[in-house]
């Protein structure tokens, strides 16, 4: 299976090695990454062990890249001013599927819109992983992959990659109903994301370590569940006490949203917060505690 992964920071650098390692021809667009990941490859060190990527090619384009993948995987953020469908259309070929591991919901239509010819697979990783400097990515617990066919249906397309991704030691279901899967890891997103910036730099350890925040949470996450019953994409009851739960056992962990505010880059408020907020809204669900945190965190002026 030929890989083209459009994203070199630590989602793309992890699963891409990870494909790599079970076998795929990776090779990788990057762009501020681009001399050290040609020069060196990807680091990765994981308590499953380190490795070392060594992409097939480096590219700093999609074009560049002078072909058609099999699979394109994403893994850029997802960011107003990153226009996904236009930095991957040159490499989109006829039979090309394009995988978006990403944050957030509603997030595949325009990519979806671009391609409606191609079969657009959405991932969500449920991982502890951040890049730590150029080349090099840290990945501290978890690592599970769920896949599938967007908006739904089965893809033997995502049946290959699963198994790929388990040869290489990465738990990965595959799943009909996508967008269900969506909303609930959106469950686990909307608090502590914005709250570990709004907390002033907290770990999940923090937040649930207080009787206030830890109520918070539970409040958010119990407003994800009624938005996504309204949007015909009802959770499993205990959800929100699961995941709790995990997160109490849990490495102290800074979020993927606090680490882009500690670094002055934009932050994905709009994919995890905004778009449920807006989903809410049109549906007439009551939000205000989801309502509160967007407010909040779009205020943070220029990082949202």
């Amino acid at each position: 299976m030929d890989v083209l992964v459009v994203g070199t920071g630590a989602i793309g650098g992890y699963y891409g090695g990870r494909l790599a390692q079970a076998g795929a021809r990776v090779s990788v667009v990057a762009r501020s990454d681009y001399e050290v990941v040609a020069e060196e490859g990807i680091r990765i060190e994981s308590p499953a062990g380190d490795f070392h990527f060594r992409p097939h090619r480096v590219v700093q384009t999609a074009a560049a890249f002078g072909g058609f993948p099999d699979v394109l995987l994403v893994g850029l953020k997802v960011l107003k001013e990153i226009r996904t469908a236009d930095l991957i259309r040159d490499a989109v070929g006829p039979t090309t599927a394009v995988l978006l591991i990403q944050n957030g919901v509603d997030i595949e239509g325009p990519v979806a819109d671009a391609f409606p010819k191609n079969e657009i697979l959405s991932g969500l990783a449920f991982i502890c992983v951040h890049r730590t400097a150029p080349g090099k990515v840290l990945h501290q617990d978890y690592g599970r992959l769920v896949l599938g066919r967007y908006p739904g249906g089965p893809s033997e397309t995502a049946q290959r990659l699963a198994e790929m991704f388990r040869r290489a030691g990465v738990p990965c279901e595959v799943t009909e109903d996508v967008v269900t899967a969506r909303w609930q890891k959106l469950v686990w997103n909307a608090p502590f994301n914005p709250m570990s910036v709004l907390c002033g730099g907290a770990s999940t350890q923090d937040m649930l370590g207080h009787e206030e925040t830890t109520r918070l949470v539970r409040a958010v996450m119990e407003e994800v569940c009624a938005v996504a019953a309204a949007t015909g994409h009802p959770l499993p009851t205990d959800v929100v006490d699961r995941m709790i739960a995990d997160t109490r056992t849990m490495t102290p962990y800074k979020t993927s949203m606090l680490l882009d505010f500690e670094a002055g880059r934009p932050m994905e408020v709009e994919a995890i917060v905004g778009n449920a907020v807006r989903i809410a809204r049109s549906h007439h669900v009551p939000v205000p505690h989801m309502e509160t945190l967007y407010a909040l965190m779009s205020g943070l002026k220029g990082r949202a």
